[in-house]
């Protein structure tokens, strides 16, 4: 076989394997996390207020609780699907947030899924932050997105990130809005 051909056969089957292993999956999420970038703040003349506290979820436990537990404290508040690669790019992120931040915001990590997969996915990949499961068409203080999204939602309930594209959530720039928000 002459050296040119290999090569190509060894592109070809790299390329390949994005489409058909668990490696283009892997591949794909360290592509995502690797070119993400920190999400935008919203400039505080656009910067609307959500429309109450009242909204009714699940816990972990599948234990149901409302929101107004959080009125008054920073909120983080992540959409996701265990099934999305952006979303899995992501949660890495938010967990490093949420280890360092656990104690000051109150972190929502809301998925629409059955509890198994979420808890086989949670296992596999040992994430901690806790899960809230969301009651589809239940009414809530904001516009939930179709998969995934994320906010952070001041003391006063003011929308600082509105994002719905994947983001670097341990970013300095999110660092120091929430040290701001804290104190």
């Amino acid at each position: 076989m002459k050296r040119k051909t290999f090569f190509t056969l060894l592109i070809i089957a790299f390329v390949l394997s994005f489409f058909v292993t668990p490696v283009g999956y892997w591949g794909k999420v360290w592509l995502m996390r690797f070119f993400a970038s920190a999400p935008e703040i919203i400039n505080v003349e656009d910067r609307e207020v959500i429309d109450g506290y009242d909204w009714k979820l699940k816990d972990e436990n599948w234990e149901y609780f409302n929101l107004e537990q959080s009125k008054g404290k920073v909120l983080f508040i992540h959409f996701w699907a265990s099934w999305n690669t952006p979303s899995a790019a992501e949660l890495s992120g938010i967990q490093e947030l949420y280890d360092t931040y656990a104690d000051a915001v109150d972190f929502y990590i809301v998925t629409n899924e059955e509890r198994e997969p979420v808890e086989e996915f949670m296992r596999k990949n040992k994430y901690t932050f806790p899960v809230t499961y969301r009651i589809v068409g239940a009414d809530s203080p904001f516009k939930i997105p179709e998969i995934q999204g994320t906010y952070i939602i001041d003391k006063k309930g003011f929308i600082l990130v509105d994002s719905k594209e994947t983001h670097d959530w341990n970013s300095s720039t999110v660092i120091e809005l929430l040290n701001k928000l804290i104190n």
